[in-house]
């Protein structure tokens, strides 16, 4: 099992921890709105959860497809952030494909298990100077376990470029 390095230990704390509220309304202002929570974060998986209530759902009494998208966005990039390390990386979403299989009227959970191919990903883009791409999947669950949504993440990773200071 790998173990987490003490600025990862704090990065778990602040997204799991009523801290996050803070990033969400500072970084995040919709994700504060929709009610995103990071339940769960480790080196390989993250959960998302998100309510369903009067601001989340559509005209057709479900939940509002971006706003699954920005929970399973975020049980992603939760993941991302955790591995980049203070590595020198630029990060950014280049593609999103998204599969609806059941109507959300429930809270809603989304899972990445990706973190080991966002990991991978990170250190090759550190080591090869190459921009990589890592495609990460988020599927959503209802309360009573049945999978409602999967979404495919696309992560571009960069390294950035080192400024000449002469």
């Amino acid at each position: 099992m790998n173990s987490l390095s003490n600025q990862q230990l704090k990065m778990v704390t602040q997204f799991t921890s009523w801290r996050f509220i803070f990033f969400l309304i500072w970084k995040l202002p919709m994700g504060f709105v929709a009610g995103l929570r990071v339940k769960s974060l480790d080196n390989h998986q993250s959960i998302v959860t998100v309510p369903y209530n009067y601001l989340n759902k559509n005209p057709f009494n479900s939940m509002y497809f971006a706003v699954q998208a920005m929970a399973a966005e975020l049980s992603t990039g939760a993941l991302t952030f955790l591995h980049l390390n203070n590595r020198n990386i630029s990060v950014i979403v280049t593609n999103v494909e998204s599969h609806f299989y059941k109507k959300v009227v429930t809270k809603t959970k989304f899972i990445c298990v990706d973190g080991d191919s966002i990991a991978s990903a990170l250190k090759i883009a550190q080591e090869t100077n190459e921009a990589q791409k890592c495609v990460m999947i988020s599927k959503g669950y209802d309360m009573n376990g049945v999978c409602v949504s999967k979404f495919q993440i696309t992560w571009s990773l960069k390294k950035r470029k080192q400024l000449n200071n002469n």
